[in-house]
């Protein structure tokens, strides 16, 4: 394989890990597209990928799927832009709206409305809803305008106990140890670099960018990520649904 196609997600909590592969030698060896979480898990099912940064729940659908890195998109508290944002007390809401970009985040709130909150709303696709699930940066500056906004990494943890991980670097196919090797330290330099990555962010007024890359994601891919993940995947394998990533 002389070139490896790598998908790579294009909100902000992926810019240490884009700027760390845009400045090591690994660039010259893949085909670096940037996509959002639902493209990223369908081109590794799709095979028109050979790596990804895909949803967590995507690891249930993709054939011959394997983590690749010891790096993911994790919280080990509120992550600050995956919500169900809402009008209702969460267990006065009748009708809920999925977000269409990442399949994980949807998974986690009927896993949580089911086991946690014990409460089942109607899931609508499009359209009007008491509440509905958002994520990434399109959330960012938002958490002033609903009366009730639930943070589900918070949600998730208070559930657990366990740290939540949103989506992994995945493979559906053998990928050298050298350049697995190479690509990790690229990732390790991108998060070596985040005073760099944040300050070559546009600035917001309603939100801090720092804040966010630095404390709110957790990056590594932890023991204890790696059991909150299995238990994340048993609990969705045990819905009476399993949305497919896109």
């Amino acid at each position: 394989m002389s070139t490896i196609r790598v998908s790579a997600v294009s909100y902000t909590n992926t810019s240490p890990f884009v700027y760390g592969i845009q400045h090591a030698e690994v660039l010259n060896k893949i085909d670096l597209s940037l996509d959002i979480p639902s493209d990223c898990a369908r081109k590794l099912i799709d095979n028109q990928a050979d790596i990804g940064l895909v949803p967590a729940v995507a690891l249930l659908q993709i054939p011959d799927a394997h983590i690749v890195s010891d790096f993911c998109i994790g919280a080990v508290g509120p992550v600050n832009s995956v919500f169900i944002f809402s009008n209702k007390p969460i267990r006065q809401i009748k009708t809920i709206r999925s977000d269409s970009q990442s399949r994980t985040s949807n998974s986690l709130s009927r896993v949580l409305l089911k086991n946690y909150w014990q409460h089942q709303p109607q899931w609508v696709s499009s359209g009007q809803a008491d509440a509905f699930v958002e994520i990434g940066d399109r959330t960012f500056g938002k958490t002033s305008q609903y009366p009730y906004v639930y943070d589900l990494a918070e949600e998730w943890i208070n559930f657990t106990g366990l740290p939540f991980v949103f989506a992994v670097w995945a493979a559906n196919k053998p990928i050298s140890q050298d350049f697995i090797d190479e690509f990790n330290q690229a990732l390790q330099y991108g998060l070596n670099h985040r005073e760099e990555v944040v300050a070559g962010l546009p600035p917001r007024a309603d939100f801090d960018l720092h804040d966010y890359l630095t404390n709110r994601i957790d990056y590594a891919l932890t023991p204890a990520k790696r059991q909150g993940l299995n238990k994340f995947l048993a609990l969705v394998q045990a819905l009476d649904t399993v949305e497919l990533p896109g």
